[in-house]
């Protein structure tokens, strides 16, 4: 059993470094890498899913190097098998959100043996002996839609055998779901036993809906969160006073989520504070919120990243956001 405490507050999200949506250099990504790992980041969360293989083979070259002793703690993902692309596929074109060299295309697959052929692949991928989290990715509603029913049943009926099989035997030290919702996770806590939640973007300072029923019941099971995307898909990094695109969960964003962004932008500005330092630091205060991993892909964002995260923050401006409205009563702030 992996000891998720020591994950760290800052863990690195190695999507980015799959290529997506744009090609970047080998050297840049493991560059990247390497500045996480000399600031102290030991954490590192990816899947075969980000760039068809790409992001486990750059993390798994860059630690090979720096972590001979095998001491970083790595999570996967399982539930995305790798098939062959047609031939004459053009690999320099954007393909499921990534721009990659690899001859590979991702398709949903939640069987017992696809779990088990996923596990290995990624292993050899990331040059390790084992894995320490391994999570089965995007189940749920919100990827499935009508086709949810089938979906779990076959991760029920398979792939969580597999992944409970390879946590039995020690060759993963934790398994969870990483996912973008909080109702696949009540539905399988309600018939199945998980370590943790790598759940993106639904407990942030832009939402907290996950205080009503999933949190609390992470806490009665005492599984642990790690939370992803903790900038609501680059809004609350980027604030919306500059203009621009804005985007909140990989969508153009509504007019109520760029008001409200801008009053919380307007708070965090009164105490002179980044807004991006304030979403970094929101979910931690959560009890069962053990890391927070934002998307990174060169040294520069890993430099900027490490300074948001020990911002010095006023508990003024908490107490301000929560007077205002802005984050729920209830939610636990940091001290």
């Amino acid at each position: 059993m992996v000891d998720l405490s020591a994950l760290g507050r800052l863990g690195f999200g190695a999507g980015s470094i799959g290529n997506l949506y744009r090609a970047i250099p080998d050297d840049e990504a493991v560059a990247a890498v390497r500045a996480a790992w000399d600031a102290g980041l030991r954490y590192y969360d990816t899947a075969p899913h980000y760039g068809f293989g790409l992001s486990e083979k750059r993390v798994g070259a860059a630690l090979a190097e720096l972590d001979p002793g095998a001491t970083a703690i790595i999570s996967t993902k399982v539930g995305r098998r790798l098939d062959p692309v047609p031939a004459g596929t053009d690999l320099s074109q954007l393909r499921q959100a990534f721009v990659t060299p690899e001859p590979f295309e991702s398709v949903f697959d939640y069987s017992y043996d696809a779990v088990m052929r996923s596990y290995e692949a990624s292993r050899a991928r990331l040059r390790r002996d084992r894995i320490d989290i391994l999570y089965c990715h995007d189940l749920g509603g919100m990827a499935h839609g009508a086709d949810h029913p089938r979906r779990f049943a076959e991760f029920m009926e398979g792939g969580y055998r597999a992944m409970r099989a390879l946590r039995d035997t020690g060759a993963v030290g934790a398994i969870g779901l990483g996912v973008n919702e909080t109702a696949i996770c009540e539905q399988v806590m309600a018939v199945g036993e998980i370590d943790v939640v790598l759940l993106a973007g639904r407990y942030t300072l832009l939402e907290q809906d996950a205080l009503a029923t999933f949190l609390p019941l992470c806490e009665a099971r005492d599984v642990k969160i790690v939370l992803g995307g903790p900038y609501n898909s680059g809004i609350l990094a980027k604030g919306v006073r500059g203009g621009g695109e804005l985007h909140y969960d990989y969508q153009p964003a509504p007019a109520e989520i760029v008001a409200r962004v801008g009053a919380i932008e307007d708070v965090c500005e009164m105490h002179g504070v980044p807004l991006a330092a304030a979403a970094l630091q929101f979910p931690l205060a959560h009890p069962q919120v053990v890391s927070v991993i934002p998307g990174m892909n060169s040294p520069r964002q890993v430099a900027r990243a490490v300074e948001l995260i020990d911002t010095d923050i006023p508990p003024a401006l908490w107490r301000d956001l929560q007077d205002c409205g802005l984050i729920r009563a209830d939610a636990p702030i940091p001290a």
